[in-house]
């Protein structure tokens, strides 16, 4: 029996694969930086063949496969869920995975850059280190006191609800980045650290809010945050992330969670 041989696809047959999307032209400028070959970042340009509706992922991945395998930054599931692909997107924080070419004005020049806040080890990657520092710092799990319980702790559907926007957070610090405080203050324990917090403070079953609540009155702490709406506003979640730091200031004047 002969050996089937593979054809190269000839042009007709890419543009039928395609479905006849009209791919536009793109320019992508990135700030580049490596420490190891100099000492200040740099803006690159890279030219490329895009469908409008592809992400702005997509395109990274298109430089880093086609262009300059040199190009680094963090991605993981792709699909807004495990929050590694933050950056700045046309000087608004945002997820690449979830940002589409079409909405970013593909006319001009798309602007990537790392976010900000956080020291940039290289390219897009910056040290998360502080950023989950503080998280653990606000003791994100339930606390409770006495014997282990026989059977599971109940909880009305109301009791949920309390809490439930700000179990969203996947952690990407997007909100945190987008705080001009923490630009300022790299001690303030920011928008997503609260956040975790006020996720177990509200939680019917939990014991730990004084403890979390005396945290969070530090002078790092919640009454550090200006009100600005900027972290709200990059939530790919869509967490009302200003609610709820609003929320933990109120506990903590009334004691009531």
């Amino acid at each position: 029996m002969s050996t089937p041989t593979v054809e190269k696809h000839s042009a007709a047959l890419d543009a039928a694969e395609l479905g006849g999307v009209k791919l536009i032209t793109v320019t992508v400028r990135i700030r580049r930086f490596n420490p190891e070959e100099h000492p200040d970042p740099v803006w690159v340009d890279y030219q490329l063949e895009l469908d409008p509706k592809e992400r702005v992922l997509d395109a990274l991945n298109k430089i880093k496969w086609e262009q300059d395998g040199t190009l680094t930054y963090r991605r993981s599931c792709a699909h807004g869920i495990c929050g590694s692909d933050a950056m700045r997107i046309n000087g608004r924080n945002r997820l690449a995975c979830k940002t589409l070419i079409k909405d970013v004005n593909p006319e001009k020049p798309i602007t990537i850059e790392a976010i900000k806040g956080l020291t940039v080890l290289k390219d897009l990657i910056v040290d998360m280190d502080p950023f989950f520092q503080a998280y653990k710092d606000v003791m994100p799990f339930l606390i409770t006191n006495g014997n282990e319980p026989t059977r599971e702790r109940l909880q009305t559907a109301e009791d949920r609800e309390r809490f439930d926007d700000t179990t969203k957070c996947i952690l990407c610090a997007a909100c945190t980045s987008s705080c001009p405080v923490f630009w300022n203050d790299g001690q303030y324990f920011g928008p997503a650290a609260i956040v975790n917090a006020h996720r177990f403070i509200f939680d019917s079953r939990d014991e730990g809010a004084e403890q979390r609540l005396e945290i969070l009155n530090d002078r790092e702490g919640v009454w550090r945050c200006r009100t600005t709406f900027n972290c709200s506003e990059a939530c790919p979640r869509g967490i009302e992330v200003t609610k709820a730091i609003q929320e933990v200031k109120r506990a903590l004047v009334t004691r009531r969670f």
